[in-house]
């Protein structure tokens, strides 16, 4: 039977060896996971040798150099830890990605130094998602301490720590090649996520190039071109146009807006005094849940098209880079929710709600398996606060300590004999 106490000890853990967890996480900052490059498989190597000291042995998935290649990566191995207790129980994997975009400019602090200053921690990807290789790693770990105690409650199923690295461009050879390979099925799912809310659902993505053709010419007599910078104008504004007209169309899930389209990235022609003669462009369509991927793409086809037809002499090629879909809650989510709302109250004080995010993860990949599935984590109450994606990305410290003893918490609950489970339904 789960106590008080034994929450208590589970708490008495972390707090005890949270200065080996900051360390451990300062460790995987200052590994770069760059993505592009996306050389990865040094990382994975460097957390598998780290995990080694915590007497656990990560398989390391080696994903083949020719699908990383056409991928658009560079080496990519993915880890799974597999911790078992008893027979019976649930399986509840913990995943999180280890990719990042590259620093950028800006930065006061070495984005790879892993600097503590004023109980924060500095780095690229410190809070998204290496903070969560170390939430998840210690919260199993104080499992497994108090599971070593004489009179603790008897654990049945067990934990996967997933560790991966492709969220960035979609998932596919992350989560998606293990599931697909049929390394894991796990019965639950915790991905990275922030600490002030648990996410159970989450905007699709549709990302594009579309290619303007012209025809190259001598600036000194343009007459004899045709301008593909010129025909991209015309495509970007009917595109920034149709972006308006989205905001007219909102979601019902709670920290949805609405749809929205962003350009990237524009890359065009030869030399100043030359007459572009093809310029590319590269789109971002966030999708909320109510969309149907496969309209949102033939409707942005359609207004590119059309576009296109009013600047006489170009071409477009459009072409697909990511499909990603929503995350939609699925039934049996629950138990999941429900832990960690009742754990986050205890530890934080405040109530933990359930919600959506504009973001994408990879966590639907989970979910189009028929896991139910969460994200939490170790993080602010927004993306924005933890400068994710921007100079000087952080993590609060005592988020992570408080963050690791829910993750921990919850795990007790959902792997002990007495957890109670209502009846599956949605969240």
């Amino acid at each position: 039977m789960t106590t008080a106490a034994d929450y208590q000890a589970l708490d008495a853990w972390i707090d005890t060896h949270f200065d080996e967890e900051v360390r451990f996480l300062q460790a995987l900052v200052q590994v770069p996971t760059d993505t592009p490059p996306g050389h990865n498989t040094p990382h994975a190597e460097r957390t598998a040798e780290l995990l080694q000291g915590f007497g656990w042995q990560a398989e390391q998935h080696v994903v083949p150099e020719s699908e990383v290649r056409q991928y658009g990566l560079t080496s990519l191995t993915n880890l799974i830890v597999r911790r078992h207790f008893t027979e019976g129980g649930l399986t509840v994997a913990l995943n999180a990605h280890g990719d990042v975009v590259p620093p950028g400019e800006g930065w006061t602090h070495d984005p790879y130094g892993g600097d503590v200053i004023d109980g924060k921690l500095y780095g690229r990807a410190s809070a998204v998602s290496k903070s969560d290789f170390a939430t998840f790693s210690f919260a199993l770990r104080a499992l497994e301490a108090l599971a070593a105690q004489a009179g603790a409650p008897t654990l049945k199923g067990g934990v996967e720590l997933h560790f991966t690295y492709d969220e960035e461009f979609g998932g596919e050879m992350g989560p998606g090649w293990l599931l697909r390979q049929g390394l894991t099925k796990p019965d639950l799912l915790i991905a990275a996520g922030f600490s002030y809310e648990v996410v159970t659902a989450h905007n699709g993505c549709l990302q594009m190039e579309v290619t303007v053709h012209g025809l190259m010419a001598h600036a000194a007599i343009p007459h004899t071109g045709i301008d593909a910078l010129q025909g991209a104008t015309v495509v970007l504004n009917a595109l920034y146009a149709q972006n308006a007209i989205y905001k007219a169309t909102t979601s019902k899930v709670p920290g949805i807006t609405h749809p929205y389209l962003n350009v990237g990235r524009i890359e065009g022609g030869t030399n100043t005094n030359v007459v572009p003669g093809k310029v590319v462009l590269k789109l971002d369509r966030r999708m909320i849940p109510e969309e149907d991927p496969v309209a949102v793409e033939a409707d942005i086809r359609r207004v590119i098209a059309d576009a296109a037809a009013t600047f006489p002499g170009i071409t477009v090629d459009v072409k697909r880079l990511l499909l990603a879909k929503s995350l939609q809650p699925l039934p049996g989510n629950a138990p999941l929710v429900n832990a960690i709302q009742k754990h986050g109250q205890a530890v934080f004080g405040q109530a933990i709600p359930t919600m959506g995010t504009p973001l994408y993860t990879d966590v639907r990949l989970y979910c189009a398996q028929g896991i139910p599935a969460v994200i939490y984590g170790a993080g602010p109450r927004t993306v924005f606060e933890s400068n994710a994606k921007r100079a000087d990305e952080h993590l609060v410290l005592e988020d992570l300590r408080k963050a690791t003893k829910v993750v921990a918490r919850t795990l007790l609950d959902l792997l002990t004999e007495n957890a109670v489970f209502d009846q599956p339904q949605g969240t």
